[in-house]
């Protein structure tokens, strides 16, 4: 369990740039005339929206572009976010919606910034991103069409992983990596966050079914490096000129890979499910069309599909339970941190009360429903 030291540093790891500070940051390390920042919303780290201005040596390129600054914490580890950085950059040459990377004066991907506040040296690492256009699929309602293609967005996404190489790409392996879906049993460490009642009863059920049934079949699964975070915040979608069913939609931009991790297939999925659960208002009916755009490039085997249930309940949990704990750090950003839980807990409830046959059920039939109504 964290002590409150712990926490203390957890609390204050969040950057707090000034808007000023943010375009001054763009104007030294990446040499581009800034003429408008904005903060962007975000969860332990700092975003902006850039807007630069044209000068006689940036005639050609983009003019809009996000700075991220990532938290002290995250900035101790440099090799890590080389490879996220890398892996963004090979998702884009292979045809993906990513942004593309912005390269300081010194033509490197990061730049480490170290500021004196006053009682010590704090150091955070800086990159500059271009901004993809589009709105986030959670201001938008979600069509089976569009759930289906996004299904097949994230295994498309973790098809193509495999064959992207970077000579530390074993640092993706991420041991007690509290967002990694094998370590929802980790979660124990934070229940003080929650309240003495039903919720938390839930919550402590899961983790036990989850260390029974899916920590015991993991050997199992195939593994791949997963995004791990195709939440409906982290998917961009701009109107589509397709004539295809209610495609009214198609993606426009992949967001925020800094829970890349080594994982599974099944992981991939279920992440995906979890997320385009939280805004739908027949949450349950989600499930089967995002399985069967993920199966129409990866099909599951009958184990992963048997795992499929409590993974996603397992994110439910993950996500519920670090935004309570996350809260009691930064109260300041109650509102963001609490996006999944406005609808996350009801879902939850609703899903164990169905419980796993009659969930599976609504999943697996609208599935195959799609073997012979959608090509793939």
């Amino acid at each position: 369990m964290l002590s409150g030291d712990d926490q203390q540093s957890q609390a204050l790891a969040k950057p707090a740039f000034s808007e000023a500070q943010a375009s001054a940051l763009v104007e030294s390390i990446f040499g581009l005339k800034v003429s408008k920042v904005e903060p962007l919303p975000s969860y332990d780290d700092q975003n902006f929206y850039v807007y630069i201005s044209r000068t006689k040596e940036t005639t050609d390129g983009p003019t809009e572009y996000v700075l991220k600054i990532n938290n002290t914490e995250s900035s101790k580890t440099p090799d890590l976010i080389e490879v996220q950085s890398h892996s963004i950059m090979f998702l884009r040459a292979s045809g993906f919606p990513t942004a593309s990377m912005c390269p300081t004066k010194a033509d490197n991907i990061t730049s480490l910034v170290s500021v004196d506040s006053g009682s010590e040296i704090k150091s955070y690492l800086v990159r500059l991103m271009t901004f993809l256009p589009g709105r986030i699929i959670a201001d938008i309602p979600i069509g089976p069409q569009l759930l289906y293609d996004i299904g097949r967005l994230a295994a498309k996404l973790d098809k193509t992983l495999e064959k992207f190489h970077h000579p530390k790409l074993s640092i993706l392996r991420r041991g007690n990596f509290i967002w990694n879906l094998k370590n929802v049993p980790l979660l124990e460490n934070y229940l003080c966050a929650l309240e003495q009642n039903r919720n938390r009863e839930i919550i402590e059920q899961v983790i036990q079914l989850f260390k029974e049934e899916v920590m015991t079949k993991l050997s199992h699964f195939r593994e791949c490096v997963n995004h791990g975070d195709l939440n409906d915040h982290n998917i961009l979608v701009e109107p589509s000129n397709s004539a295809c069913g209610d495609a009214a939609y198609q993606v426009s931009g992949i967001l925020d890979f800094d829970d890349m991790s080594y994982g599974y297939y099944v992981f991939e999925v279920a992440i995906t499910i979890m997320y385009m659960m939280i805004e739908s208002k027949t949450p349950i009916q989600v499930g089967g069309h995002v399985l069967a755009g993920f199966e129409s490039i990866i099909p599951l085997t009958a184990v992963e599909r048997g795992a499929l249930f409590l993974l996603v309940c397992g994110r439910f949990c993950q996500s519920l339970v670090m935004a309570a704990h996350s809260c009691q750090l930064h109260p300041e950003n109650r509102d963001y941190l609490m996006i999944t839980a406005k609808t996350g807990w009801k879902h939850l409830q609703t899903m164990f009360h169905l419980g796993q046959k009659a969930v599976e059920e609504i999943w697996f039939e609208t599935a195959k429903s799609y073997e012979s109504g959608i090509s793939s």
